[in-house]
């Protein structure tokens, strides 16, 4: 496991975690008073150490996470995360305080969720090809539930779109997950012809981007609402080509809402994580 990790867990739980074997980790979770978990991935599960973190070496981690400047990521804590050196995402829980209505901040932390960024360069090769045409790509969908690959393998096919086809790719990362940016920078490679807006609103995001980056390919992950579906036929209707992720298992979990897309490509949630890429008219093609 990087460095960039062990050096914001407390210095108690970097020299315990020693004995055991980090490779393919990809979460740790620090509860206060509670057992240390680490998290392999759905194969291998999780193990529950022996390690109980104090409520004092929770503050400690934060104040790694946030070196040592908690107001600086002020507006990171209202989200719910904080994204460290490396793209690595941590996720925060304790009481929500709100004003006017609104999240105001986080305090009192009680959980932290540290996620390993894992970027597989090359996954998104086979899937190009189902997806490129003569001049650019078709809109595409990624479907798949959480945790199966829908974000790793989008992000690679925007490295590819922007560097094998050459188009001009933007980003609209509302939640810092695509290219997991450090203070501006961009953690994991997406392409040498790639713009981003981080942690901006996708519906706000894709107007600006239009505007202001003459976009040919916009990418989000994770649609939502009717609002995200509507700025994206927005995009489209001025001649952009779509790439975004949501959540579902089948056809029928999407099909009412995003006839906006031209190739569906559904992973599965098994150990092979399968492939299968249909057309716009729902016709398996792959």
């Amino acid at each position: 496991m990087s460095d960039l990790i062990l050096n914001v867990l407390p210095v108690g739980l970097r020299e315990y975690l020693g004995i055991f074997d980090l490779n393919g980790i990809e979460e740790i979770r620090l509860r206060a008073m509670k057992k240390v978990i680490l998290y392999y991935g759905k194969k291998a599960g999780e193990l529950v150490t022996d390690y109980v973190v104090t409520d004092a070496e929770l503050k400690e981690a934060l104040d790694y996470i946030t070196t040592f400047s908690l107001y600086a990521f002020e507006e990171d804590i209202r989200q719910g995360f904080i994204t460290i050196r490396g793209g690595h995402r941590v996720g925060i829980a304790g009481k929500v305080v709100r004003e006017n209505g609104k999240i105001k901040t986080i305090s009192n932390i009680s959980s932290i969720n540290i996620r390993i960024s894992h970027q597989v360069i090359g996954c998104g090769e086979r899937a190009l090809e189902y997806i490129k045409d003569d001049k650019s790509v078709h809109n595409t969908l990624i479907v798949s539930p959480p945790g199966v690959g829908k974000t790793t393998l989008l992000r690679d096919l925007l490295r590819l779109v922007s560097n094998k086809l050459k188009l001009k790719v933007s980003i609209v990362d509302e939640r810092s997950e695509i290219a997991s940016c450090y203070k501006g920078l961009a953690s994991n490679d997406v392409g040498i012809r790639t713009d981003i807006y981080d942690c901006c609103p996708k519906v706000e995001g894709i107007m600006l981007m239009i505007r202001a980056m003459s976009p040919q390919v916009v990418a989000v992950d994770e649609i939502g609402g009717s609002d995200d579906v509507e700025a994206l036929v927005r995009a489209k209707h001025a001649g952009i080509r779509l790439m975004a992720t949501i959540h579902g298992d089948c056809i029928e979990d999407i099909r009412d809402d995003t006839r906006i897309f031209d190739r569906y490509i559904f992973l599965d949630n098994n150990e092979d994580r399968e492939m299968r890429v249909f057309d716009k008219h729902f016709n398996r093609i792959a």
